[in-house]
């Protein structure tokens, strides 16, 4: 006779502590509002501290708990300060939703090295150390974790246009969610990645201001899917349910990178 109720899908995330980077806007936002929805206390990390304010504020007026920290996803010390905060305020992180990220909208070769210090900083080095400290904490306490990792439909497929880099560091990070899967397996941390196509964000609105309008009526479905869109899929990844899944990276692009046409 099995232990698990039918269906075993539970998202109750009561007793969990989550800190989600980028919470400013956008995606991170969302994530944020969505495991706060299922029970979890929710850090909220960005630069923009009034936004995080403002949001942790909505939180808590839907019942939630929520703490803003200012975080730097490029600066190693402001990083791990985050990480500690959030613990102080509400226990040990057992899930880190890493999301923070940046395009970088220019050709390789017109790149300074300024803005390739800080797509790498912010797309790579930033994940990487945070996901670390993450997981140093859990193995000290003996807690199991769940990662998710923010990659892009961008490890999959580039075509030009000015974001070869940010293509690169995306593929990085699905390297990275499969390699840390395996490191920490042992401590029964989870690891895995969403690699979302286009959605409604702050980022894909300058990207829509810079290709002159909706890119709607060009795609398959003829539409940009919004951040709840997303809600089932990052649940998955951090509720109790899906406890054998790591090391995945999870394609959701509403086929966009669909090219064939009836």
């Amino acid at each position: 006779m099995s232990d698990f109720p039918l269906p075993y899908n539970s998202s109750d995330l009561t007793g969990r502590v989550a800190l989600v980077t980028g919470a400013s806007s956008g995606l991170g936002a969302r994530f944020a509002e969505v495991l706060a929805s299922q029970g979890a206390a929710v850090v909220l990390a960005a630069r923009r501290l009034d936004r995080l304010e403002a949001l942790a504020a909505k939180i808590t007026a839907a019942g939630g708990k929520a703490r803003a920290v200012q975080m730097d996803a490029t600066d190693a010390d402001n990083i791990i300060a985050a990480v500690a905060a959030g613990e102080a305020a509400f226990g040990t992180i057992d899930i880190l939703v890493n999301n923070a990220g940046m395009p970088d909208a220019q050709r390789a070769h017109k790149m300074s090295t300024q803005l390739i210090d800080q797509v790498l900083g912010v797309n790579l080095r930033g994940p990487w150390i945070l996901a670390c400290e993450v997981a140093r904490r859990l193995i000290a306490a003996g807690k199991p974790g769940r990662i998710v990792n923010i990659s892009s439909v961008a490890h999959f497929r580039y075509d030009g246009g000015g974001a070869a880099l940010y293509a690169v560091t995306k593929t990085a990070i699905a390297r990275m969610t499969e390699a840390l899967s395996v490191e920490w397996a042992h401590y029964n941390i989870n690891v895995n990645a969403i690699a979302p196509g286009m959605f409604v964000s702050e980022m894909t609105d300058g990207m829509f201001a810079r290709m002159g309008g909706d890119p709607a009526p060009n795609l398959p479905r003829k539409r940009v899917p919004t951040p709840e869109q997303m809600d089932s899929t990052l649940l998955y990844l951090v509720a109790p349910a899906s406890e054998c899944v790591t090391g995945a990276t999870i394609r959701i692009d509403d086929g966009q990178s669909a090219r064939v046409r009836m």
